[in-house]
């Protein structure tokens, strides 16, 4: 098998364009992106779509459109091309069949005339006398009269690759060494009765004309690769292919529970992450981490560094659970490391319809200009700007009932009428300054700052919680805060 060091690195990925990109597939992504660009090699993006029943173009569009958003670039596929042309399975039939009739004419593969209820029996009946399951050989030495017979019922066989009677070992990159007996691998099928490939042709034989030597994937595909190796060794025999790639496979990612992640799961959803404003490189900072980490006391890096020190011997082959929490926090750690002309550019699509709730003739750019630096500090995702803003554009501040409850306690009234007094004579160029007069008026009453500010927030925000209150009372100004002080004495006293 090829070594990183023996040859220049080619590796591939190589999803399926069926519905909403799954997180899952974009880790697969990410760290055969950071290894080809961590061995200067070339990554490969290649589209299996020959399940016309589940994918569209729809599907297409959104996974390049997805890729682009994520900051991927490929060096051969779709929009770039490349020596390998198609790169999408759909367009590589041919290819396909013609080698599938090779295989059947070197003897390697052959017809399968087997039904499905006969398969389910023998199946059963091997399982009972605790024998393996899997496919029994019986087709494997039809004579021509045979096979004729199968046809006069009006059969028509799937094309079986016809396992060697050997076991099987490769070192993993991942995993280490792993082995196969050949009982555990029996023959398999290639190409469907309609005529139609199937994955375990289309994959490796791809993989062999665009000469991949590392081939990186999920471990749930573990199971496949002795059945790949030996068609390899076969298309090494036939002409077709050069070597048997190298082949390291990536710890399953685990949802809630510890049962894998999967596209039912909500948190499983790219598109999911996108909508609520995640940075594409806090997102892939996560996610690198789902088996792979910088250094032991680093979570938080550029994706530079990530592919200055990507090595697929670092991965941990266990199962990595998905935390959204701290997804949420790296995020937010990504959001901090901006500088604030980017953080405000990239908050604009929540700054407008139809994700904003005020009237774009209402919406300040001085204003937000004025509290963004404000913001980006708060902030785990970039949608819960709008939340800290609205208060600045909208009329009257988005009253959350629960705070109202909380800081409007008895004699809310007394100390938001001083708060007002004190807040009339303040400098309002200054949030030191008021600062000072919500002291000052909690003074009067008793209160410290934290109390005494409370009130005041739920009077000119609507919320117990945002950003910070006194440089929000500046950018708001006096007329409009004092209204609000104003309008809430009103309803505290109805």
């Amino acid at each position: 098998m090829s070594s990183v060091a023996s040859a220049p690195v080619r590796v591939r990925f190589c999803p399926s364009p069926t519905g909403n990109p799954h997180v899952g597939l974009v880790r697969t992504a990410l760290f055969n992106w950071a290894f080809a660009k961590h061995h200067q090699g070339t990554l490969v993006f290649r589209i299996e779509d020959t399940d016309a029943a589940r994918d569209s173009e729809e599907s297409y569009d959104q996974l390049l459109d997805s890729l682009r958003w994520l900051g991927f670039d490929w060096d051969e596929g779709p929009e770039v091309g490349g020596p390998h042309a198609p790169y999408r399975q759909s367009q590589r039939m041919d290819i396909y069949q013609d080698v599938a009739r090779k295989l059947q004419d070197a003897g390697r593969a052959y017809p399968c005339y087997c039904s499905t209820a006969e398969l389910d029996a023998r199946r059963d009946a091997a399982r009972a006398a605790g024998r393996p399951s899997g496919y029994d050989g019986h087709c494997r030495d039809l004579t021509a009269e045979q096979k004729a017979a199968y046809e006069a019922e009006g059969r028509t066989p799937i094309i079986r690759f016809r396992m060697p009677d050997e076991t099987i070992t490769f070192t993993d990159l991942v995993r280490g060494e792993l082995t196969f007996t050949a009982e555990n691998v029996p023959d398999y099928g290639i190409v469907r009765a309609n005529g139609a490939p199937l994955y375990t042709l289309v994959n490796p034989v791809d993989d062999a004309l665009m000469e991949i030597t590392h081939v990186l994937r999920g471990e749930d595909l573990l199971s496949s690769t002795p059945r790949q190796i030996a068609l390899y060794k076969a298309l090494i025999d036939l002409g077709i292919a050069k070597e048997i790639p190298s082949f390291g496979h990536l710890p399953y990612v685990m949802g809630e529970g510890n049962k894998k992640l999967s596209k039912r799961d909500p948190e499983s959803s790219l598109n999911l992450y996108r909508e609520r404003g995640f940075l594409p490189e806090g997102l892939l900072n996560y996610l690198s981490l789902l088996g792979w980490s910088l250094a032991p006391d680093r979570d938080v890096f550029s994706m530079d560094e990530m592919v200055a020190a990507f090595e697929i011997s670092d991965v941990n082959p266990n199962p990595a659970r998905f935390d959204l929490k701290k997804c949420e926090a790296i995020n937010a750690d990504h959001i901090r490391l901006l500088d604030v002309k980017d953080f405000t550019e990239r908050c604009a699509p929540w700054l407008r319809a139809p994700f904003a709730p005020w009237a774009p003739e209402d919406f300040d750019e001085a204003k937000w200009q004025a509290v963004a630096p404000h913001a980006q500090t708060r902030l785990k995702v970039l949608s819960e700007i709008t939340d800290n803003v609205d208060f600045l554009f909208l009329p009257e501040p988005v009253r959350d009932e629960a705070s109202w409850a909380k800081a409007m306690k008895e004699g809310s009234d007394a100390l938001l009428r001083t708060a007002r007094e004190k807040l009339e004579s303040a400098d309002w160029t200054s949030a030191e300054s008021l600062k000072e007069a919500v002291l000052a008026a909690g003074e009067v009453h008793g209160l410290k700052l934290g109390k005494a500010q409370a009130p005041v927030r739920v009077a000119v925000t609507g919320r117990t919680i945002g950003l910070p209150l006194f440089e929000s009372l500046e950018i708001l100004g006096k007329e409009k805060t004092i209204a609000r002080i104003d309008a809430a004495l009103a309803r505290l006293a109805a």
